[in-house]
């Protein structure tokens, strides 16, 4: 068992869904979590987080984090030594899914309301590694700017699955190697 395996039976998706959701937490599709945005299917969420290669004591940035059960399993991957910044752009989802941390003991992570202008929180970079869960028409290069080097994000980028790794502070352009095809809700890009 691996370690994402460790943290999908620590963090039950059921914590993370709306109530009329909660029945169909066990089947591997998306699932609507309402105002328009979906909580992915686990497979896809699994593979990202093996793709992320997240460590215990990592900095973490979780873009589009919804409900935040990417935010959690993420917590969970990261432990105390760790920290994990949950960033979203609907203020509803905001609410939920800092309910939805507050249930779980992990004051290492959060969720923050993401500014409408700003993509990420650069505020708070570098990172160790970006997780985004919404489709970018190309790498998104204020994130890039985000990672520390040697930081590695997993983005969907027109509709296949991007790794990306900043190999270099200097570097004009970080290494990107495509997986499959994953079908996403659009990231909302300023």
């Amino acid at each position: 068992m691996t370690s994402v395996d460790d943290a999908f039976a620590a963090v039950p998706r059921a914590w993370f869904l709306p109530p009329e959701q909660v029945r169909f937490a066990a089947q591997d599709r998306a699932l609507p979590l309402g105002y328009g945005q979906t909580g992915s299917q686990p497979t896809t969420v699994r593979n990202m987080l093996l793709l992320l290669e997240v460590s215990p004591g990592h900095h973490v940035l979780d873009v589009g984090c919804g409900s935040a059960w990417t935010t959690a399993l993420l917590a969970h991957l990261v432990g105390p030594t760790g920290s994990v910044q949950g960033v979203e752009l609907v203020p509803e989802l905001v609410d939920f899914g800092r309910a939805n941390l507050q249930r779980l003991d992990v004051p290492w992570a959060s969720v923050t309301a993401a500014e409408p202008s700003v993509l990420g929180l650069p505020g708070s970079a570098p990172y160790d590694r970006i997780l985004v869960s919404a489709v970018a028409r190309e790498v998104p290069r204020a994130l890039v700017d985000q990672l520390r080097p040697r930081g590695v994000m997993v983005v969907p980028v027109a509709a296949r699955m991007a790794v990306v790794r900043r190999t270099e502070p200097t570097a004009a352009d970080p290494d990107v190697v495509l997986h499959g095809h994953h079908a996403f809700v659009p990231l909302i890009e300023p």
